[in-house]
This record gives C-alpha cells, structure tokens and sequence, in this order.
C-alpha cells in the first residue's frame, strides 16, 4: 500500500502542526477529517496506510454526547486488527486506550504548559520514542494540555511517565503509539490555546515556547521519521 495518511480532528484548533509540516516536506499524502463537523462525510478508512488522532475538550467518558467518537474508535480498532499505524495525542491517546479496553478518566490534577516526563528503559529502546528524549538523558520536555488520563492497556508497553500521571505515553504492539502530550505543537498554537485561558502568564509561556520549540521540532520529527514509514 501507497502511503497516505488519515488525520482525525476533534475540533477546530487542535493540530495537526508540524506532523501536517512534516507530511507535506516528505511529499506524503494525506487526508485531514474534521470528524467533529456533521457536515463532514465519514472517510474510507480502507484507503489510508497510518492513522493519527489529535486532541480536543471533550472526554472518552463523554462519548454519549459526541457520537463521532464511537466511529473514531472503531477506526482505531480496525487499523490495529489489519496491522496499520495509529498515532493518538491527548484525546487520541485516551481513544487508544479506550479502544484496546483501558478505563479513561479523571487526573488528579490539570497539566498546562511545558512538563518533563520520565522515559521508560522500554522507551529508550523504541527506535520512534527514543527520539523524543533529551540529549543523553532519560526525560522528554513536553508540551501539556489535559486533566483526564487512562490506566495502561494489556499488553501495552509503557513509554514514559510523570509523578502526577504515571501513563504518559505507550506503545500497543509494534506500531501503535499513544502520547498524552503534544508533540505536534508550534508557537502558534500554543499561542491560540492560552489567548482566553486565565491564571496563566501568558507572555512567560511563549517565551519558553520559543526557546526550547526549535529542538522540540526537531525531536518530533525524528519521531515522525520512524512512524510514518
């Protein structure tokens, strides 16, 4: 199969950023579905070779109130019973989750803004993940939105953790990758996200956006190279 990439958004500010930027460099086909939008016809999963999910407000425990996330779990689930790539980011890591029979809920407390997370010995090892950690050590530098988590599925290999949530990250078989945080993420959207939020100094968090997004793209991307293939 040609590769050609399913890009599923959740609403309308959430991504899809430099993995869009990355696609487009590397001259890869893909298809963004605002799957949100019920206005917009649901795609023929049949056509596309990876799969990504990006984020949005709602909740897997909402999925009464959103009923396009039932048909984006059933995509997950289909794309991993015929050997296809998944890439979950916030809410589409929680879908991972939900779709291979995780419980999804409620963090103990909301993270907003730059964390570090602590890889895992199985996350040094993975050729993709590995790529996301800081020069010679065990940690990510990762840019947060989310207040809900999930227990790590059966059979999942857990990438990377934090003290206030301990499932950051996982790998379901060898090519499907759930990442709570955002590694798709430029200055601009950081900039959009924060525009109404309070409590939040704003100018501090763009400041530290543009300092460290250079090498953080970089990183994503070597991400990226060993996803899409």
């Amino acid at each position: 199969m040609i590769m050609s990439v399913l890009i599923i958004k959740n609403t309308v500010t959430e991504g899809p950023g430099t993995i869009e930027d990355y696609l487009i460099e590397k001259g890869v086909e893909y298809t963004i579905s605002d799957l949100f939008d019920c206005k917009t016809e649901m795609p023929d999963i049949r056509r596309y070779s990876h799969l990504v999910i990006l984020g949005g407000p709602m909740a897997v425990y909402e999925m009464e109130g959103y009923g396009f996330l039932s048909y984006e779990a059933a995509m997950i689930r289909a794309f991993i019973k015929t050997g296809r790539p998944v890439l979950g980011i916030c809410l589409g890591a929680q879908m991972i989750a939900y779709a291979v029979n995780a419980d999804v809920y409620k963090g103990g407390t909301k993270e907003l803004g730059w964390y570090k997370v602590a890889i895992s010995d199985e996350g040094m090892r993975d050729p993709a993940f590995s790529a996301l950690a800081l020069t010679d050590e065990k940690f990510a530098e990762v840019f947060q939105w989310h207040g809900d988590t999930f227990d790590l599925p059966a059979k999942a290999v857990r990438l990377a953790s934090s003290e206030a949530y301990p499932n950051q990250a996982f790998r379901y078989g060898n090519n499907v990758y759930a990442l709570q945080f955002h590694i798709e993420v430029t200055p601009a959207i950081v900039k959009d996200w924060f525009k109404d939020e309070k409590g939040v100094e704003i100018e501090d968090m763009l400041r530290k956006t543009n300092t460290v997004y250079p090498e953080y793209r970089k990183r994503a991307q070597k991400f990226y190279d060993n996803f899409f293939i």
